[in-house]
C-alpha cells in the first residue's frame, strides 16, 4: 500500500473470492477414543441418579495465555470430559436427567472469512475440524453452535460459579469419579503400561545425560515418549539426580546426572483419553547401589510393601499410610535419627519421623494425577476402600544435603517408590508391577537398559 502498511486480507475482495475456491473436503470425523462416548453416557446416568431432577452446566475450558496471542496447549477440564467424552476447547455442556446438549464453536471452513482470518477456529490455521453434526453423531448427544448458548437455564447448577451449588457439584463429581468403571480401568492400564515403557526409554538415555545435558535430557526423553504414545505427560515429570532426589517436586530438572548417584524418576503418561499413570522408582545411575544407598532403599521398600499389603476393599483409606509410616519410624529409630521413642514419634502429637517424609504417601488416580481432590474429607481420607478405586502408594525417605540432623553419608540421598493399585473385589492388583521393586531387581533392570554399560553388582 502507498503508506507502507500491509493490506488487510479480509478487506480484499479478490483475495477472499480466490481463497474460498478449489478446496477438497478432507476427512473430519472426530477422533474419539473408542468407548469414550458410551462411558460418558454412563457417567451422566450416575450423575443424574446422584442429583435427580437437577440440571448442571459444565465447560471444557480455555487454554491459558502464554504471551500476547500465544497460548499454552489446551487440556480439557476433567469433569467435562468425564461427562461428555469430548475434548474440544471452549465448549459448554448442559446436562439434565442424563441427557446432554453440547455447545461448540463451529469450525471456519473454505468460504467463511474465518477460514483464513481466525487463528483459533480457521481450518487454514488449525487444520480440518469436525462439523457440529459430525460431533453429534460421534458423541451421541445434541450439539448446537456455541453462539446459541443463551446462558445457564434457570435453576441450573453452574460448575464455574462461586456458590454453594457449584461446590456441591464439584464434590459430587469428585466422589463419583472415585469408582472407576471397566472402561476407565482399561484407560489406566494403558497409561501405566506406556509409563513403564517410558521408564525404559529414559534409562537407556542415562549415558547421554551423564555426558552433558543432565536431568533435563531425561525429562525431555520421557516427555517425548509420552507425546508420541499418549496425550503427553500427565504432570511435570520429576527427574532428581543426586542431591536433587530429596526435593519432592523437583521439576526444574536443570542439574547434572553423575555416575554413582541415585536417580529418582516420578513420571506418568497421560493417554489420549486423559487418564494418567503416576509411577516412581529410584535407580542407581551406574547400575549398582552403594551400601548406604541400598540401606535407604531397602527401608523404603519394606515400608512400601507394608503399605500395599493394606490395600483391599473395606480397609480404611489411612491403613496403608499408617502401615508404611510405622516401618519408616522403626527404621529411623534403629538408625538413631529420632529424638524420641517410636511410639512418641508415631503419635498425633509427635510425627518426628515425618521430617524425612513430610508428604502424604498415596492418593486417588484417574483423569487427574491427584484425582478426586474436591471430595469431602470423610469421603476421602475418612472413607474405606472399595472395588474400582485406583490409588497410589508412595512412601519415601528424603535426606537433604543441607540437613544436619543426619550423618554425612546419608545427606543428599532421596528414595521414593510409587506404584498404582486397583482395588479389586478381594484385594488389590498392582498395575505397575512390571517394574522391579527391590534393589537387586532395579540394578539388573538398570544394567539391561544401559546395554551393559553399568557397573556389575
Amino acid at each position: 500500500m502507498g503508506d507502507g502498511t500491509l493490506p488487510k486480507l479480509i478487506e480484499v475482495p479478490a483475495f477472499t473470492e480466490f481463497i474460498a475456491q478449489g478446496w477438497d473436503s478432507p476427512a473430519r470425523t472426530p477422533d474419539l477414543v473408542p468407548g469414550a462416548a458410551d462411558a460418558a453416557a454412563a457417567h451422566r446416568a450416575r450423575l443424574a441418579a446422584e442429583l435427580p431432577g437437577r440440571t448442571v452446566v459444565v465447560a471444557s475450558g480455555r487454554a491459558p495465555v502464554r504471551s500476547n496471542d500465544t497460548d499454552y496447549e489446551f487440556r480439557v477440564d476433567s469433569d467435562f470430559y468425564w461427562l461428555t467424552g469430548c475434548a474440544a476447547e471452549n465448549a459448554v455442556a448442559v446436562i439434565g436427567d442424563g441427557e446432554a446438549t453440547l455447545y461448540l464453536p463451529p469450525p471456519a471452513r473454505p468460504g467463511d472469512l474465518g477460514f483464513f482470518a481466525d487463528s483459533v477456529y480457521g481450518e487454514l490455521w488449525v487444520g480440518p475440524s469436525p462439523s457440529l453434526p459430525e460431533w453429534s453423531a460421534a458423541l451421541g448427544v445434541k450439539v448446537e453452535p456455541l453462539a446459541e448458548f443463551a446462558g445457564p437455564p434457570a435453576g441450573a447448577v453452574v460448575a464455574w460459579a462461586e456458590d454453594d451449588d457449584a461446590q456441591e457439584l464439584a464434590r459430587v463429581l469428585a466422589e463419583l469419579r472415585m469408582i472407576k468403571d471397566e472402561w476407565e480401568v482399561a484407560q489406566l492400564r494403558e497409561a501405566v503400561d506406556r509409563t513403564v515403557e517410558g521408564f525404559a526409554a529414559v534409562l537407556a538415555e542415562i549415558p547421554a545425560a551423564v555426558a552433558g545435558p543432565g536431568e533435563r535430557w531425561l525429562q525431555g526423553t520421557f516427555d517425548r515418549y509420552a507425546r508420541a504414545y499418549g496425550n503427553g505427560p500427565g504432570y511435570a515429570a520429576v527427574v532428581g539426580s543426586g542431591a536433587h532426589a530429596p526435593t519432592l517436586h523437583w521439576t526444574r530438572c536443570d542439574g547434572p546426572v553423575r555416575p554413582g548417584e541415585l536417580l529418582l524418576l516420578d513420571m506418568g503418561v497421560e493417554t489420549r483419553s486423559h487418564y494418567t499413570a503416576d509411577v516412581t522408582r529410584t535407580f542407581p545411575v551406574s547400575g549398582a547401589f552403594s551400601p548406604v544407598q541400598r540401606q535407604v532403599h531397602d527401608l523404603v521398600e519394606r515400608a512400601h510393601r507394608a503399605g500395599m499389603a493394606q490395600v483391599a476393599p473395606g480397609r480404611r483409606w489411612t491403613d496403608f499410610h499408617h502401615a508404611a509410616m510405622e516401618v519408616i519410624a522403626h527404621g529411623l529409630h534403629d538408625w538413631g535419627l529420632l529424638p524420641v521413642s517410636v511410639d512418641e514419634a508415631l503419635s498425633d502429637q509427635g510425627q518426628h519421623h515425618r521430617r524425612y517424609l513430610a508428604c502424604g504417601i498415596g492418593h486417588h488416580l484417574g483423569l487427574d494425577v491427584h484425582d478426586c481432590a474436591r471430595s469431602r474429607p470423610q469421603a476421602y481420607h475418612g472413607a474405606r476402600m472399595a472395588p474400582g478405586m485406583v490409588l497410589t502408594v508412595e512412601p519415601g525417605l528424603y535426606f537433604h544435603a543441607h540437613d544436619r540432623t543426619v550423618p554425612p553419608e546419608l545427606r543428599g540421598i532421596g528414595v521414593r517408590i510409587e506404584d498404582d493399585l486397583l482395588v479389586t473385589a478381594d484385594g488389590a492388583e498392582v498395575l505397575s508391577a512390571a517394574l522391579p521393586l527391590d534393589a537387586a531387581g532395579l540394578e539388573s533392570y538398570t544394567q539391561a537398559q544401559l546395554g551393559g554399560q553399568g557397573e556389575p553388582r
